[in-house]
Order: structure tokens, then C-alpha cells, then sequence
């Protein structure tokens, strides 16, 4: 069954009273955008971040807060890295997922239409890309302080790079790679700025990436059906976190495993598939599902009764067999009939003021100077030829002939922690490494001219 048309009282009621009704979500490719839609993302961070206290700093605050302790304290729990040493402290896709999920709601109470889009930077990859665009992601650059540099490194992914994700069958060989590899880790190099350092939940493309890697996921999820954690909690998420005098849900890492269970779903190709769902309102009173393009609900979407919900399309809504909507339920579905330009001349009368304010100045240290894309994957765990092997307190690097050559050490959070010059010699040794923490880190070897020599691992005993 194919809804083109579908005007009623109830949808002009809704058209009124949207601004004070939360929504559930179809996150399309930020090309499938309507400029309605880019218009009101935008205006959203920007009314998101002006408004006190101000969210968008909070976490990006929390993000930097908890990044990465690196055995600081093995006993405080942190959100990157604890794959493969620790994965009773993994949270990272999960907690990245909710993290999403609540600057989206935020967002969802300005406007329901409203939806995180997601940054698919394997196929996306010029700095002139309309991503930049000063009427969309472009103007936070320059009004919040972000320092972009794109393309300062050449670390995007490739389409392969994510297929090759794929393969992994192994929940937490997949998280691990994923974390540290370019589809991950790549597009924060890239944009550099903010974006390399713990703080990157201050530039707002942040969330756009992260809806990608969370993509990545749930496609990941779909194929294998084998995530889990060992973990039942997570920070921020653990019902002691207070924002604005609201205490935080408590949310369970293995309770979000499907995208599903928030309401999500991820639109491909101008194709949204709307399937194994329960609306059941667990978050909003209303759900709201909104997509230019074809809207295609089936295969056991059931609108619970008692629920309420509106499946709007720009183009169609196409019902297909197992599609439910069971007595009591309110089901709108409904073509937007108001063309872009109209919806987004309603949009600029009301446009959110583009205001200049720029983060507080801290000392951030570029945490992502390192990508695990870099390491050849055949390699052992010690490649290089080190004595001692494993080193303890230094390490002496033989190389094939005399040059000028820097030697640099990264721990696997991508952190430089150590960096020494070295004039005409074939021996680097770098000494008083007593203050590493037990563990593996990076050599990287770098001549006179920038071109790296060798990048390799090694073990600190």
C-alpha cells in the first residue's frame, strides 16, 4: 500500500504544537538532507549550545574528562581504548551510540523532524565537499574556535577499509580494530582541530561521524548478531550523572546492542526500511519518523496499542506485509505536502542567530596523531630489531645506514609521549623510559625530509 497524500486535522494540530513533542528517528546520509532539514540541524547546535548550561560543552567536557586513563588508575572506568587488555571495561560503541542518542533528543525537543545524519567519510572525502558549507557545518568552524585543518592528514578510510570490518566475526576483534583504524579514528585526523584532540565532541561534525560509526555497527550487528558486553553499566550512563538538574538514564550497554531499541533506523540509498519494531513510546510520547525519500514499513513494524506515531515522507510511504497497527493504536501516516522552500522559509524567520563563541582555552593534547592504519597488519607484535627485547628503560634502534632521523613514541591512544632528534647515525637509542607504564606502544622513525622510515610496535616490560 502506497501513501502519496494524507491530510488531516490531527497532522495541522501536529504542524502547530511540534516544538513540544520529542521524536524517534530515520538518520539518512547529511546528503539526503532536505535544506530544511540542514537549516534546522544547524540551527539546533547552535540553540542547543547557547542555551544555559550549555550541553554541547558538557559533553564534550565529559568525552575529555574520561577519554582514556592509559593505566593511570586501572580501577576508574574510561570510554576508548580498553580493547584487547581489558574488555570488561569495553564500552566504547555503545557508549558512543547513547552519547548520539541524547544530543539527538535534545535536538528532537526543538524540532521532531530533526535527525542526526550520518558523515559516510569513505565515500565523502574533499575538503570542498558540501559538508563545509557555510550554510551547514562550515560557519562552526571560525563561531566556536574549532581550528579544522582538513586534510592535514591523509587518513580518511576507503570503502574496502570498512568492508573488511566486516569480515570480522569476533565482537571485540571488530570493536578493537574499529576503534583504533581509519574508519574510526581516520576522520578525526583529518578535520584535525578539535576533532584530534578528547575535547572533539566540541565540533558539532563529531555527531555526524559518530552516526556513521554507529551505521557501521548496526550493519556489523545485522550480519552477525554476535555483540555483547561484559559489562551492565556505563559512565555518564549509570544513573548518577546530573545535566540541568536532570539525573541521566541508566542504560545497560547489552540493553543497545539494536538501534531499534532508541527508535533508530538507518536510511541507505534514498531507502528507509522500518522492520522487527515495537512502537511502544518508551521515549516520546509521540514517535516521529521523517525522510524525503521512501519510507518502507514491514516485516513485523508494529504500532502497539495505545501508541502513537506519524510516518512522513517528503515522497512515499510504502506498507508492506507485516505491518501492524494494532486497535487503540494512533498511526499518522502522511506526505509532507509543503515544499522544502517553504518549510525553510518558515525555518529562516525564525532562524537561530549564528553567534560567535568560541570555547574556554585549555591545554588539549591531540590524542589521535596515531592511527593503527598505519601499522602494516601482517607485522609480529615487536617488528623492529630492539635490544633488550622487550626494552625496559630504553630502546636502540638499528637502522640501515647514518641519517638525520626523529624518533617519536605514541602510546595506543594515539598520544605523542616521547620525541628525540637524531643527527647522522644508524643507531637511535633512546634512553629513561622508566615512567612508561607496562604495555605496548609505537615507534615511529622519521627522516630529515618528513618521510617516515618505519612505523612499528613494541612491548614496554
Amino acid at each position: 500500500m502506497n501513501f502519496r497524500a494524507f491530510k488531516t486535522q490531527v497532522l495541522c494540530l501536529l504542524m502547530l504544537a511540534y516544538s513540544q513533542v520529542d521524536a524517534q528517528s530515520i538518520r539518512k546520509d547529511y546528503r539526503e538532507m532536505t535544506d530544511y532539514e540542514k537549516t534546522e540541524l544547524v540551527n539546533a547546535f547552535y540553540t542547543v549550545r547557547s542555551t544555559t548550561p550549555d550541553r554541547i560543552t558538557d559533553m564534550a567536557n565529559f568525552h575529555m574528562d574520561f577519554f582514556n586513563y592509559d593505566n593511570i588508575n586501572p580501577n576508574v572506568l574510561d570510554i576508548h581504548f580498553n580493547l584487547p587488555d581489558e574488555p570488561e571495561k569495553e564500552i566504547f560503541l555503545a557508549w558512543h551510540r547513547q552519547f548520539v542518542f541524547e544530543m539527538e533528543q535534545v535536538m528532537q525537543e526543538l524540532n521532531p523532524r530533526i535527525s542526526i545524519p550520518y558523515w559516510d567519510s569513505s565515500q565523502d572525502q574533499s575538503p570542498n565537499s558540501q559538508l563545509w558549507d557555510v550554510d551547514f557545518m562550515g560557519s562552526f568552524n571560525s563561531n566556536w574556535g574549532l581550528g579544522r585543518r582538513l586534510g592535514l592528514y591523509n587518513d580518511l578510510p576507503s570503502p574496502s577499509s570498512v568492508s573488511n570490518l566486516m569480515l570480522e566475526t569476533d565482537f571485540f576483534e571488530f570493536s578493537d580494530l574499529f576503534e583504533r583504524q581509519p574508519p574510526h579514528s581516520g576522520a578525526h585526523r583529518w578535520v584535525s582541530g578539535a576533532m584530534i584532540t578528547s575535547a572533539s565532541p566540541r565540533d558539532p561534525v563529531f555527531y555526524l561521524h559518530h552516526a556513521f560509526i554507529d551505521k557501521i555497527w548496526h550493519d556489523w550487528e545485522e550480519l552477525h548478531h554476535t555483540s555483547f558486553y561484559l559489562r551492565n553499566d556505563m559512565i555518564r550512563y549509570d544513573g548518577t550523572y546530573v545535566f540541568a538538574g536532570e539525573t541521566l538514564p541508566v542504560v545497560d550497554p547489552n540493553d543497545i546492542l539494536d538501534t531499534r531499541a532508541l527508535g533508530v533506523f538507518y536510511a541507505e540509498n534514498q531507502l528507509a526500511e522500518l522492520n522487527n519494531y515495537i512502537v511502544s513510546n518508551t521515549y516520546n510520547d509521540q514517535e516521529y519518523f521523517y525522510y524525503q525519500y521512501t519510507i518502507q514499513a514491514g516485516s513485523n513494524f508494529i504500532a502497539a496499542t495505545g501508541s502513537n506515531a506519524v510516518l512522513e515522507s517528503v515522497n512515499q510511504v510504502v506498507l508492506q506485509p507485516g505491518f501492524l497497527a494494532q486497535s487503540g493504536a494512533d498511526v499518522l501516516i502522511t506526505i509532507d505536502e509543503q515544499s522544502s522552500s517553504e518549510l525553510l522559509a518558515r525555518s529562516s524567520k525564525t532562524s537561530t542567530k549564528r553567534e560567535v563563541n568560541h570555547f574556554d582555552q585549555v591545554d588539549l593534547e591531540q590524542v589521535w596523531l596515531w592511527s593503527e592504519g598505519d601499522v602494516d597488519p601482517d607485522d609480529a607484535v615487536v617488528v623492529i630489531k630492539t635490544f633488550p627485547n622487550p626494552f625496559d628503560n630504553h630502546i636502540t634502534i638499528k637502522l640501515d645506514k647514518k641519517r638525520d632521523c626523529v624518533i617519536e613514541i605514541y602510546n595506543m591512544v594515539g598520544a605523542l609521549i616521547k620525541q628525540e632528534v637524531f643527527e647522522f647515525t644508524d643507531t637511535l637509542e633512546v634512553k629513561n623510559l622508566y615512567g612508561l607504564a607496562p604495555g605496548t606502544y609505537v615507534v615511529k622513525v622519521v627522516d630529515s625530509q618528513g618521510k617516515t622510515l618505519v612505523v612499528k610496535k613494541v612491548i614496554k616490560m
